[in-house]
């Protein structure tokens, strides 16, 4: 099951350097301003979308579109999963009929480090509760794209966390480039792997330069009582929003919960930079293909 061919991969934020991720905000910022050619060869991509996703998706489309790469999809209803063929095969098939880049979003932790030896690119676009590089590294660029650095930048990160691959993958990169970063969110949904700095909301937004909200994930819940009160006590109210510094932005990775995790009318508000995140997400993707097909990671 191994190949000595195989080619690099994102899989991870921890397995980038802060130059590496600088260097993909160089080629972003190219991207951006048109500031690159379309690759010149035949090149096939393939999006394995094992788990429901609008943005990542169709942004990887877009991105590979732009780029000139053959794109193909796969999810799990119309393809040989439904007869129990392994994640392992389906990549080792992708590599047979020669796809270079492999896009997966899937549900198990860790499983794309059984298929690493294999000779395409590999790109994590979401494993369970385990990390999403590249919407990591889109809401970095956003951060970046405003600020124009990290060290010092005061970033609360509030939600989910105990499911979210989100935070996990920003709370280890932001770290990383100088930043600190604080959490909030219900006691039931604390995760002691991740951190033991919690804050309050209010203490929040008070505090930061950067509040990333995170959607209550109710497909990995049972109880289906959990937005009761949420936005009144955990929540991005126009109150809140009215404390925080001039200058702070809002993340948020999206699907939106309006008036849950925050207000409606706060989605579009002048701090927001909701929809700005998914415009970044089509340059961050493009920047990170073309880093891996000239191997520069």
């Amino acid at each position: 099951m191994t190949s000595v061919l195989s080619r690099p991969h994102l899989l991870s934020m921890q397995q980038l350097t802060n130059e590496q991720i600088f260097h993909l905000f160089q080629l972003a910022d190219q991207m951006k301003n048109n500031l690159y050619l379309p690759v010149e060869r035949q090149t096939f991509a393939a999006n394995v979308f094992l788990e429901p996703s609008t943005r990542t998706k169709m942004s990887f489309q877009v991105a590979e579109t732009r780029l000139g790469l053959e794109t193909m999809n796969l999810d799990g209803e119309s393809s040989s999963f439904t007869k129990g063929e392994s994640l392992y095969d389906t990549l080792k098939t992708l590599e047979s009929i020669g796809v270079e880049v492999a896009v997966v979003r899937q549900s198990e932790v860790g499983l794309l480090d059984q298929c690493k030896d294999l000779n395409l690119s590999l790109i994590n676009a979401g494993d369970g509760c385990g990390e999403h590089p590249t919407q990591s590294l889109l809401d970095l660029y956003t951060i970046h794209e405003h600020f124009q650095h990290f060290e010092g930048l005061h970033v609360a990160i509030a939600g989910d966390l105990k499911h979210s691959r989100v935070a996990r993958s920003n709370a280890h990169a932001l770290r990383k480039l100088g930043a600190e970063v604080s959490f909030v969110t219900k006691p039931e949904w604390q995760d002691p792997t991740l951190t033991d700095r919690y804050i309050t909301m209010d203490e929040a937004v008070h505090e930061c330069d950067v509040l990333m909200l995170l959607r209550i994930q109710h497909e990995r819940h049972t109880d289906s009582g959990e937005e009761l009160g949420y936005l009144e006590n955990y929540g991005l109210t126009k109150e809140r929003e009215a404390m925080m510094h001039p200058n702070a932005i809002i993340l948020h990775p999206a699907p939106v919960n309006r008036g849950v995790e925050i207000d409606s009318d706060l989605v579009e508000s002048p701090k927001s930079r909701i929809f700005r995140q998914m415009t970044n997400g089509v340059t961050i993707r493009m920047a990170i293909i073309e880093a891996l097909l000239k191997g520069e990671l």
